[in-house]
């Protein structure tokens, strides 16, 4: 028996638990088991962290083992075990085997063996269709369909490989059917989100991306992803936005879709709390709700500045709902003022700091830096005050733009304090129902930093977000 037989073999037993084949990260582990290769090694030839790799192994030794039921396979005796089952069966010269009189498997692995023999041939071609992932073993996989006419091309990419890991887990892994990626502007999201399908991409029959950034109607997006997701099939399509939503989600069923939409908080309103949505665009909290509560095969990751009250409501550890709030990208900021060509190493932490990691910010400065001081950073340090450019002040300004009344006055209350206050001392503006509500919807557009002082839990704003603020208030 040689590897390819081996994966043959596992893809049929795989397939008679499941009734999926083998993906190609899948395959490649099994490739890598049999040819006595590390996790590490298996990760760094596919671009995957060793952790992921682990945890994608380890399911499917499980299936593996309970296909088998020959007790516990793992990496180490894969080989060994497949061997050893090839000697009992001649699968490859018979049509059905059984083994351990529990499994059945077919070569002819088009169809699910849960399908019943009565079904019609029309019904059987009719599931796979032109870009089903579902091709028999043997055959040329069909070429991902892709429309990514909103993705920006991202040519440089920093640090995150961390957050990768995690989204790849929950959608490929735990098959999340809707996924936030949240964070201030500036932080990461699309470059991030243009990575991670990149390197998911292979796992999904169909691919999609959208951007709300020009507050299209759901109208709009609905009749744009049906359109695709049918291959151009539907043209005339329902009049009501429910019965629209309906039909998408059964295309969602059908076919293992990743559907990006970016810029989501474009659609929320101006000047109220955070995630209360434009008039007219009401709607799009029945999309993301549905999408998050009804099955189906494929996962919706959202974009956006400030998190929508949808995911707030549906989420959980255990939930087919997540949401991940990027953060800065520490140590590996650097890259970017070594790419922007600043010296000094030695005060570059302090920068980073300052800036939190956030890389459209860095990338400002240090341009700030490299033009006003030739790019010696102790020179911008010295000053006491911090200096934000008018470019940094114009990424700021659509963000603050959308406080309601009472969100700005917590952010003056906290921009005046030298240290990190509790709800308690911020009470004096307002009254607490209005302060509460205000600080969860800054927390929601991460405004703000929460800091757990004992029992206790106090509020500040990031060095560029309070002077920021200053600059505006006069403070």
């Amino acid at each position: 028996m040689d590897v390819e037989e081996a994966l043959e073999f596992a893809d049929s037993l795989v397939f008679g638990i499941t009734g999926k084949h083998l993906d190609s990260l899948q395959k490649a582990i099994l490739r890598g088991a049999w040819n006595n290769q590390k996790y590490k090694e298996i990760a760094q030839l596919h671009h995957r962290s060793e952790k992921y790799i682990k945890e994608v192994g380890s399911e499917l030794w499980r299936l593996l083992s309970l296909a088998l039921g020959d007790g516990e396979l793992c990496k180490a005796n894969f080989r060994a075990t497949v061997e050893r089952h090839s000697n009992k069966i001649s699968y490859f010269e018979k049509g059905i085997v059984n083994i351990n009189n529990s499994v059945n498997i077919c070569r002819d692995t088009s169809h699910s063996p849960k399908v019943p023999d009565s079904e019609t041939a029309d019904k059987r071609n009719h599931r796979q269709d032109a870009f089903t992932t579902n091709e028999p073993t043997g055959t040329a996989k069909p070429e991902v369909r892709q429309d990514l006419g909103d993705a920006p091309d991202i040519s440089l990419f920093y640090g995150n490989t961390g957050f990768l890991t995690e989204l790849e887990k929950w959608i490929v892994l735990e098959h999340c059917r809707l996924v936030a990626l949240l964070g201030i502007s500036g932080i990461g999201k699309t470059a991030l989100a243009v990575r991670l399908v990149k390197q998911i991409q292979d796992d999904f029959e169909c691919i999609i991306w959208r951007s709300l950034r020009s507050s299209p109607p759901l109208e709009t997006i609905q009749t744009t992803l049906i359109q695709f997701l049918s291959n151009r099939q539907e043209t005339e399509l329902p009049a009501s936005a429910d019965e629209r939503l309906s039909q998408l989600l059964e295309y969602l069923r059908k076919y293992r879709c990743l559907v990006v939409i970016d810029d989501v908080h474009m659609v929320h309103s101006s000047e109220q709390l955070a995630g209360y949505y434009q008039p007219g665009y009401e709607d799009y909290d029945s999309l993301f709700r549905r999408v998050g509560e009804l099955y189906h095969n494929s996962c919706l990751l959202l974009l956006s500045c400030e998190k929508p009250r949808e995911i707030a409501a549906l989420e959980g550890e255990n939930r087919p709902v997540r949401s991940l709030q990027l953060d800065g990208l520490g140590n590996a900021a650097r890259e970017i003022l070594k790419e922007k060509g600043l010296v000094e190493e030695e005060k570059w932490d302090c920068l980073i700091d300052c800036y939190r990691g956030n890389p459209l910010w860095l990338t400002l400065v240090a341009t700030l830096i490299k033009d006003l001081f030739s790019g010696r950073v102790s020179e911008f340090l010295k000053y006491d005050t911090l200096f934000l450019g008018e470019d940094l002040q114009s990424v700021l300004r659509p963000t603050f733009n959308r406080l309601s009344e009472s969100e700005k006055k917590v952010m003056s209350a906290l921009a005046s304090q030298a240290e990190p206050v509790s709800i308690s001392e911020l009470l004096e503006p307002l009254i607490a129902p209005d302060l509460f509500n205000a600080v969860q919807s800054l927390n929601r557009r991460f405004l703000i930093e929460k800091k757990e002082q004992g029992s206790e839990t106090l509020f500040t704003l990031q060095p560029v977000v309070k002077q920021y603020v200053k600059t505006q208030y006069g403070l």
